[in-house]
């Protein structure tokens, strides 16, 4: 658990992460919830992406990038509710500093992902309704690839450096980790390092480059989404123009929702209970969401279902 180094200071080298031990009664209950939202994530998720690769009907660019965000539900949540079930079940909190900064990267990776990808629907919808006649051009089917591709090496990329500042850190004495998983700030809270200052100012770096980018995207798209929709002059019109973006906008309401009360404030004001609640909030609300907010009215994909089920 600690390294001895050649000052007597002893390193941590891994953590206890305390999860939810200060409710020790709910342990099996807790265990069966998380187990039974995390299958349904799975097979939510992956009935969407199925649906979508099996019918030529939604190899459109709006359902490649559905197929793309349904891949990157089942991807983050996979990242953390796995070993949250294994903790609750064996109480074998234990987790390597290596370990714990690889899972805190590729939470990293998938929330960049994610954030970029609705910024990039909603582009995708900007053009729908604002460029009709020149949707099939400007979101072409190569066009849609190279983006996709684009989304996920940029993603992959960003927190690259911010990792590295993290695993360069120093761990001494406290190694509790008093979350669920290993995010970034309770492992700040825990650092001995005179630069972890620093570390905390990268973070808001890499939330202003990568967060309030796609953010701008995504808010332009939409303003101007809606000054269209009310320029509809026909009740129909403007409600079918409103429907074709609902579900997206639902979806990047309740994602920006959960991110911020999740991410914007500082270190200090850092509350174990509030954070794990509303990081609940953020790795499960959208992925068990997102099948049911994208395919519950539409007719594309109740057809989907509907010649699928003829061959199961």
């Amino acid at each position: 658990m600690y390294k001895v180094t050649a000052r007597n200071e002893s390193h941590v080298t891994q953590f206890t992460v305390l999860c939810f031990s200060d409710l020790p009664h709910l342990q099996v209950p807790l265990f069966i919830i998380f187990l039974i939202i995390y299958l349904n994530i799975i097979f939510g998720n992956t009935a969407v992406l199925f649906a979508i690769v099996s019918d030529s009907h939604l190899h459109t660019p709006m359902y490649i990038f559905l197929s793309n965000l349904s891949v990157l539900d089942i991807s983050y949540t996979s990242t953390i509710l796995p070993n949250l079930l294994y903790m609750l079940s064996t109480q074998r909190k234990i987790i390597s500093l290596a370990s714990c900064i690889t899972q805190m990267y590729f939470f990293l990776f998938f929330a960049c992902t994610e954030m970029i990808l609705l910024a990039v629907m909603a582009y995708d919808r900007f053009v729908a309704i604002c460029h009709p006649l020149h949707y099939t051009l400007l979101m072409s089917r190569r066009t849609c690839l190279v983006v996709v591709i684009s989304v996920w090496i940029v993603a992959l990329l960003e927190p690259v450096s911010f990792t590295i500042l993290v695993a360069n850190l120093t761990f001494c004495s406290m190694n509790q980790i008093d979350h669920f998983f290993c995010d970034a700030t309770p492992l700040l809270k825990l650092s001995c390092s005179n630069n972890t200052i620093h570390v905390e100012i990268a973070t808001y770096v890499l939330g202003a480059v990568v967060g309030l980018s796609a953010f701008t995207l995504t808010l332009s798209s939409y303003v101007f989404i809606i000054n269209t929709i009310l320029n509809i002059k026909s009740a129909e019109g403007r409600q079918k123009a409103f429907f074709t973006c609902a579900s997206h906008l639902i979806s990047v309401i309740i994602f920006y929702g959960t991110s911020l009360s999740l991410h914007v404030r500082p270190t200090a004001t850092y509350a174990p209970m509030q954070d794990k609640l509303f990081s609940l909030l953020y790795i499960i609300l959208i992925p068990v969401l997102n099948p049911l907010i994208y395919t519950i009215k539409n007719k594309q994909f109740k057809k989907a279902f509907k010649r699928l089920s003829r061959f199961l």
